[in-house]
């Protein structure tokens, strides 16, 4: 299956980064908008299929492998259709590596995908609000969302750091798999494996997040659907903005240090070479 050796996958990716970052401001900021959508449709989904099984610790476990199983369509729509997607891309450090890409230049790209991410994400999660599939199966997704914004915005600093490093160390993992060929449906198939270990072991993904918070502040308002939760009235409080705020920025780091230091700065030790 795979076309390129690890050396060379390594020069793919790098190139890949490099050319990611010299995108047109129209073109970026489209295909960010794009990837941030295509992640919340994933993460609807994922949730809807698995509502009801991760309200019980009982079926815990198999509700996450569920929803693992459908989250990795939203990477698969975004490398196999066109997309971007800030996570993948903070394999740039690697390009920024061999000089052939500036940190000024990374950084606005790293800047213009992540707020068309969000907005891609946020649109789509209003979208989804207006569509009344929040209260699909009596109100039990609306309840799944909200326990999942609440439980991400919940957590702790390191904790959201170090679940954030793990999540972007398979992302950018899938990434670099998909990255060793050129074929379509090749791509699809390594991207999925690692995108459902992480969503099944519940990593943090700053992306997702930005559907997850978002919808479970629109599901929240509905206090028919915050009280099918099961949550006491305190826990909304972490819906806040301070709350998210902070979720996002500890998420969005810690998926910083995952791709560019778990898997670019690893295959980098291992295959790197001076030009």
């Amino acid at each position: 299956m795979a076309d390129r050796t690890l050396p060379s996958t390594l020069d793919a990716v790098a190139e890949s980064m490099r050319a990611k970052a010299a995108l047109p401001l129209r073109q970026a900021l489209t295909l960010a908008v794009l990837g941030g959508a295509y992640i919340a449709l994933a993460g609807f989904g994922s949730t809807a299929v698995s509502c009801n099984l991760t309200a019980s610790p009982d079926t815990w476990g198999l509700g996450r492998c569920l929803s693992g199983l459908l989250f990795p369509i939203g990477l698969m729509m975004i490398v196999v259709g066109g997309g971007e997607l800030f996570t993948g891309n903070c394999l740039m450090p690697e390009a920024v590596r061999r000089n052939t890409l500036s940190v000024p230049a990374m950084l606005r790209s790293w800047l213009l995908v992540y707020l068309g991410n969000a907005v891609g994400a946020v649109i789509t999660a209003w979208l989804l609000s207006l569509s009344g599939l929040f209260q699909a199966a009596g109100g039990a997704v609306a309840a799944a969302v909200i326990r999942t914004a609440a439980g991400k915005a919940a957590l702790g600093g390191t904790q959201a750091f170090v679940l954030g490093i793990l999540c972007n160390w398979l992302v950018c993992l899938a990434v670099w798999l998909s990255s060793r060929t050129d074929t379509a449906a090749h791509k699809a198939l390594l991207l999925f494996f690692p995108i459902w270990l992480f969503v099944a072991s519940g990593y943090e993904h700053s992306v997702a997040n930005m559907y997850y918070l978002s919808a479970g502040v629109l599901a929240a308002a509905d206090p028919a659907a915050f009280a099918a939760s099961g949550l006491a009235p305190s826990a909304v409080a972490a819906l806040s903005a301070g709350g998210i705020a902070a979720n996002m920025l500890f998420v969005t780091l810690g998926n910083i240090v995952g791709g560019a230091l778990f898997v670019g700065g690893a295959y980098a030790l291992a295959y790197g070479r001076r030009t």
